[in-house]
Order: structure tokens, then sequence, then C-alpha cells
């Protein structure tokens, strides 16, 4: 791949993936539960995917990263109930943020330490 077409699939994956963000975050102003369903959609992970096979080609490596998605959607998943149960506690946006970003953090080295100790390669 020249370095042009290089830099325009760059600049191409960056606009689609940052309108993408732009998109749902502009549509929960207007409509939170449809916002809510298009956001839970692995959209973001799609287009990695998509990103990844137009680029490589290689469905091992692809096949690879799936799995090791699953595995790391995993630990995320108890922030969305934390941070909001966090906020209806009195808790500021950031601070409730920012315990719910430590929370995954932790979680993810748990989910690491789980994975290994199965004997798991990701």
């Amino acid at each position: 791949m020249t370095r042009t077409m290089n830099t325009a699939l760059l600049i191409t994956k960056g606009i689609v993936s940052g309108g993408l963000i732009v998109a749902i975050s502009e549509l929960a102003k207007r409509n939170n539960s449809t916002a809510s369903i298009v956001h839970s959609l692995p959209l973001v992970s799609l287009l990695a995917l998509i990103w990844l096979f137009a680029e490589t080609r290689d469905t091992a490596l692809i096949g690879k990263h799936m799995t090791g998605t699953f595995f790391f959607v995993l630990p995320t998943l108890p922030m969305f109930l934390f941070v909001p149960w966090l906020l209806r506690r009195g808790f500021t946006f950031w601070p409730a943020l920012g315990a719910g970003i430590v929370l995954t953090v932790a979680l993810y080295f748990l989910t690491l330490g789980l994975i290994r100790a199965a004997g798991i390669q990701l």
C-alpha cells in the first residue's frame, strides 16, 4: 500500500469512527433510549474488525482479536451499573466515572489472571 493510500485510509478510519461517536452522543440528546441501544451495539468493535481485515486479510488475527475482545468486554459491564449507582447516591460525574474506571481496570487484571490460570492464550 502506498504512503498516500495509507494516509487516506487512516483519515477515512478517523472520520468514520469519530463520526459514529459524535452521532451517538447527539442522538442521546434527542432520544436516549435509541442512543442507548445504538451505543450498546458493538459498532466500534465491528469497525475495528473491518479496518483490521481490510488492512491485513489475516483471519487468524481477527479470530484471536475477537476472542480477546469477548474476555475483556466482561470486566467492563459492571461499570455500566456502578457509575449510575454512584450518581444516584450524590457523586458528581467525574468522581463516579473515575471510580468506574478504577473498578474496570481492577477487573481487567482479575480477568487477565483468570485467563492465564485457565491456560488461554490471547
